[in-house]
């Protein structure tokens, strides 16, 4: 019998230092949660890293400095307390954005590091309370220190590898927050059961946790359609279709006859005018090449641009690299977008790699006849360096040298300063270019960039394929630019201070409400 209490001591501290490692694990899923949603919805992910990354350590610090203001014995009260607050502001904190962005938009960066705070705050406080509860129970200090240091890290550890590579893609944000705080309020549970000769009112605490539980699995079971509820008035349209990926939130829409993909928030097309689009970006620079037998298409995952250059008889084999396999399998599996790209992504002559373009140019040695180059615009860091000096470089030396390179380069007429900083980028990559443009309904005007290895380019005077838009006369005015319009001498994007991004982003800020 004189065993049992040091039994019970060894079995508290084997608790509270698991308690660590699940709390720590919380507490960088939400933080984790909070930068990759505002990522998704405001773009610019190292900002948004950034400035979420801060908040959240300095909330931490905050907590940490008011857990001295709690009394020796109420110690572990306060612990089951802040896992219960924890888990319920934490887990529902994804849910809570994207209806505030969705529906509100307004407030959501408020909203945002308001949360953001709560949360660090609250996590700032639970390891000095545990430290405190292990000293208690008799613990030394370096022992003390060590498990705690340990067990944090290694929940940090877990959750960092478990992030990207299942709970994003497979469960989704605000269902990845839900399960989350779940753990919490288990970790809230555990304790009261465990520590209950030693807290008061466990009746009321188990009462409040099942509440909170409750409450965060119902929001775990219906968190597909809190986010289709969501994204309807995100975006005005039915969704009937969206995923989390690793890489970005893919969403498409349908309204009547028209559908429409979103990547992070942002209209990559509308089926009404996408030809208009896609025309422009694939047949000035094909009709140009009759001689083309192999071409590369790098991002363009829809298959769309793919549709355009399987059109011409003389391509013998298109090789698409884009990123993100959710996207290209969509694009070939569903049947309204393969009516839409009609087929392209399941044509014999289609090669199609998933991976990073400038990783794959870095490792292959092949050589194309033309290069289609469809990436989203630069809106991150991640994206501004498909638009560099030295991807440019690595492109063209896989380009022949009678080859051509066309790149969408976003709106000259809304972002004209990140424009003409894609024209200098590839002019600086030693190639020669030709800038033009066209008016796209769902976009409004929007902007292209022709390269060559070692010629000028000559627009077409006729095209040999039947178009819906291009003519000998709309070509002439797509390389015409208006007084409004006018080239700008800008710097090159390099890799070491990406310019274009904040370009692009100064550009936006302008003229978006």
């Amino acid at each position: 019998m004189r065993n049992r209490p040091n039994r019970q001591r060894r079995m508290s501290k084997h608790i509270l230092i698991l308690s660590v490692f699940i709390v720590a694990s919380c507490g960088l899923a939400y933080e984790l949660i909070a930068s990759a949603l505002s990522s998704y919805l405001l773009g610019d992910s190292i900002f948004q890293f950034s400035t979420i990354i801060g908040c959240y350590l300095f909330a931490m610090g905050v907590g940490a400095h008011l857990s001295k203001y709690v009394k020796d014995e109420d110690v572990l009260a306060r612990f089951v307390d802040i896992e219960l607050a924890v888990g319920l502001v934490g887990g529902m904190s994804a849910a809570l954005l994207f209806l505030t962005f969705s529906w509100m938009g307004a407030p959501f960066r408020t909203m945002l590091y308001l949360l953001v705070f709560l949360v660090g705050a609250f996590v700032g406080m639970e390891v000095p309370l545990v430290m405190r509860a292990l000293n208690a129970r008799q613990t030394g200090f370096s022992e003390l220190v060590s498990k705690v240091l340990t067990f944090d890290y290694l929940g940090a550890l877990a959750v960092s590898m478990l992030f990207p590579l299942v709970l994003a893609p497979h469960l989704g944000l605000v269902r990845t927050g839900f399960l989350f705080g779940m753990f919490n309020v288990g970790v809230a549970l555990w304790s009261i059961h465990n520590f209950r000769q030693e807290l008061p009112d466990v009746g009321g605490r188990v009462l409040r946790a099942s509440l909170v539980m409750f409450s965060l699995m119902m929001g775990f079971a219906t968190s597909d359609r809190l986010v289709q509820w969501g994204e309807n008035g995100l975006f005005g349209d039915d969704v009937i279709y969206s995923t989390s990926t690793p890489y970005q939130r893919l969403v498409i829409t349908k309204w009547k006859d028209d559908l429409r993909l979103y990547i992070n928030g942002n209209l990559q097309f509308s089926s009404r005018d996408e030809y208009r689009y896609h025309e422009a970006l694939v047949h000035p620079a094909m009709e140009t090449l009759p001689w083309a037998r192999s071409v590369l298409i790098l991002g363009g995952g829809d298959g769309l641009a793919l549709r355009e250059v399987l059109r011409y008889p003389h391509v013998e084999h298109v090789t698409l690299v884009d990123l993100d396999p959710a996207m290209t399998n969509a694009f070939r599996d569903r049947d309204e977008l393969v009516q839409l790209n009609r087929g392209a992504l399941r044509d014999p002559r289609v090669t199609v790699v998933n991976a990073d373009a400038a990783i794959w140019l870095q490792q292959t040695d092949r050589m194309f006849d033309a290069a289609i180059v469809d990436f989203p615009d630069p809106s991150s860091f991640a994206l501004g360096k498909l638009y560099s000096v030295p991807f440019y470089g690595m492109l063209k030396r896989h380009v022949s040298e009678n080859g051509l390179i066309v790149v969408q380069s976003t709106s000259p007429f809304f972002a004209p300063h990140a424009y003409w900083t894609i024209d200098a980028t590839l002019r600086e990559a030693g190639l020669h270019t030709a800038p033009y443009h066209l008016y796209v309904p769902s976009f409004g005007e929007w902007g292209f960039v022709l390269a060559s290895p070692r010629k000028t380019f000559s627009p077409p005077s006729q095209y040999r394929l039947p178009l819906r838009y291009l003519n000998a006369e709309t070509t002439r005015e797509m390389f015409r630019f208006p007084p409004d319009m006018p080239r700008l001498d800008m710097t090159p994007n390099r890799l070491n201070t990406q310019s274009l991004v904040n370009e692009f982003e100064k550009d936006w800020r302008e003229v978006i409400r």
